[in-house]
């Protein structure tokens, strides 16, 4: 059994395209474009599942085509839309520091030195100058900036992120 903390997000599957099973897949990080994976693991349900690429091709820097093996019909793919793409973190420790951004956080747990474990990371907003973490914080979403006046540290072998949060911030 495929455990969260043995993968990390990189994209979504989208919409089918065309009818033979291929999916249309959004990339929040470029790390596929250097990886050999022989597969990718899909989020079902919370069960997380390899799935093995049978071809791609890329549409843009952050879209590509995919058909996996097994999935050969509109149907099937359509059932494998909106699901969250991860590949095993191996792929990530082999990226050069130049190549890691914050997307490579989502999975990561926030940590503060006052609060304690306030949750996982479901995202990064960057819609705007002022980018957050998304947090799934006891069942509710907390948004906390990613600044380097609240982040201490980030152990990548725990995959946690750890802050010192100012007073209150955890309560808006």
């Amino acid at each position: 059994m495929i455990r969260k903390e043995e993968v990390f997000a990189i994209g979504t599957a989208n919409k089918p395209h065309g009818v033979g099973g291929e999916l249309s897949i959004s990339f929040t990080t470029d790390v596929f474009d250097t990886a050999e994976a022989d597969y990718f693991v899909l989020d079902m349900d919370g069960i997380l599942v390899p799935f093995y690429i049978e071809s791609y091709r890329f549409r843009s820097d952050t879209t590509a085509l995919l058909k996996l093996e097994g999935i050969d019909t509109q149907e099937q793919a359509r059932e494998l839309a909106g699901h969250t793409l991860y590949l095993p973190v191996v792929y990530r420790e082999r990226m050069d520091d130049e190549d890691f951004t914050l997307h490579h956080l989502v999975g990561f747990t926030l940590a503060d030195r006052h609060a304690g474990t306030l949750g996982p990371v479901t995202a990064i907003d960057d819609s705007t100058a002022n980018v957050l973490f998304q947090v799934d914080h006891a069942g509710r979403e907390l948004l906390v900036p990613v600044s380097d006046d609240f982040i201490e540290r980030i152990d990548p072998g725990t995959r946690t992120i750890h802050t010192c949060l100012p007073e209150g911030l955890i309560d808006l």
